[in-house]
């Protein structure tokens, strides 16, 4: 059924050479000022984002992701001097819910990478100015996870400040790595979307760093629709695939939270020209798609829906669901019923779906905005599952016309 067998699909078909140079190491010193490359019917067109309204299908709606940057880089010193690096992936405990582990007072844990661990026996306290007061942070390794890594305890006074606030005084803004240059006081804001409101994320969605707010109020006033859902962004998004055949390559879990007046707003919204706004909103509205079509199989198989309805595995998607699927709305319509009956307005879930060329057609989005990517990345893969082999023209383009690459460059619309 497929065009090309899984087994085949090679990472070193979706390589290109990206000089040093076109990385950009800060944003353009305006949102909105970013270079804008249009690839639809017509080829390829050259504008500024600011322009975007001009390039919209008249039919355009536009789905945001608005997860937000935590500090999740923690840097604390011993008293030999030497630095340790903790970088918060995700919560365990005492909840493993986002928006619940930001709250919490006195003491949490949570999966993080140690830098400089080899020289970090099993605790280290540190204490730090913040305002009039001092916090005094302890952090304690307490197991190995997956992986490199760590199950790690975090544990401070005053006990009155959440884990939210003891990262704003302590923690710092995760630049990607390859970003190297130290973290400056403007990357708090420009490495942050202006409609950011869930905490959870170690990198930015970063497509929506271009929009600003008279921008989004410019589009609304022109009757485009906008929705938003929140797809945390792991550090995996930046995890190269390293084996020749992608078949070999274990996709990262992200978390996602869907609220049920968001899915009956994008099932309405399916007759229109829907327009995801960065890789991350792509796989989480996707994503929503398996998830109810689950459901349908649940209900065909005359099944209970259970937690695993709200898991979309890797590989899933290529093999048993195949024998499933259905259009967008009855999936859609699928998650809608359910919430009803279990009177439940949102609903928490993750996904470890890899978005392949030749073999993965999106469900949901007919469009897509996002920046340049990484060569042999999965997000260079979900671009190439839109625009063909074209994405070898438009990266080329790109690189000899003076476009910005990754998270603080340029940016394309696809449609």
């Amino acid at each position: 059924m497929y065009m090309i067998d899984l087994k085949d699909i090679k990472i070193e078909d979706y390589t290109y050479d990206l000089p040093s140079e076109k990385i950009a190491l800060y944003p353009a010193e305006k949102r909105e000022n970013a270079k804008l490359l249009v690839y639809d019917k017509r080829g390829i067109q050259e504008a500024v984002f600011s322009q975007l309204a001009t390039y919209l299908p008249k039919d355009s709606a536009l789905v945001f992701n608005n997860t937000r940057v935590i500090h999740a880089r923690i840097l604390l010193r011993k008293s030999t001097g030497a630095e340790i690096e903790f970088f918060c992936l995700k919560p365990i405990s005492p909840t493993t819910l986002y928006e619940q582990a930001f709250e919490v007072q006195a003491m949490c844990e949570w999966e993080c990478f140690i830098g400089n661990n080899k020289r970090f026996n099993t605790s280290i306290t540190n204490t730090i100015a913040c305002d009039n007061n001092e916090i005094i942070l302890t952090v304690e390794k307490i197991k190995n996870q997956v992986d490199t890594s760590f199950l790690v305890r975090f544990s401070w006074t005053p006990t009155t400040y959440t884990f939210a606030e003891v990262l704003a005084y302590v923690g710092k803004i995760p630049l990607p790595p390859y970003i190297k240059r130290e973290v400056n006081a403007d990357d708090i804001q420009r490495y942050q979307t202006v409609y950011a409101s869930e905490k959870g994320s170690v990198a930015a969605p970063t497509a929506g760093l271009h929009f600003t707010t008279p921008l989004l109020e410019s589009l609304q006033s022109i009757q485009i629709p906008m929705e938003y859902i929140t797809l945390h962004v792991g550090a995996g998004t930046f995890k190269p695939v390293t084996d020749k055949y992608i078949v070999n390559h274990a996709m990262h879990e992200e978390a996602l939270f869907f609220k049920r007046e968001t899915i009956e707003n994008i099932k309405h919204l399916l007759h229109k020209r829907i327009i995801g706004v960065g890789t991350t909103t792509i796989r989480s509205l996707e994503s929503l798609y398996w998830i109810g079509v689950k459901m349908g199989k649940a209900q065909k198989q005359h099944k209970a829906i259970d937690t695993d309805c709200f898991i979309i595995h890797q590989w899933e998607v290529y093999q048993d669901l195949q024998a499933y699927t259905i259009p967008a709305e009855k999936a859609l319509q699928h998650i809608i019923d359910y919430l009803y009956q279990q009177k439940m307005s949102y609903f928490h879930a993750s996904t470890c779906l890899i978005i392949l060329p030749k073999v993965y057609t999106l469900q949901i989005c007919k469009g897509i905005i996002t920046n340049f990517h990484q060569p042999q990345s999965t997000l260079l893969l979900l671009i190439s599952a839109f625009v063909g082999d074209k994405w070898n023209e438009i990266y080329e383009y790109a690189l000899t016309h003076q476009f910005r690459f990754l998270s603080y460059g340029d940016v394309c619309l696809f449609i």
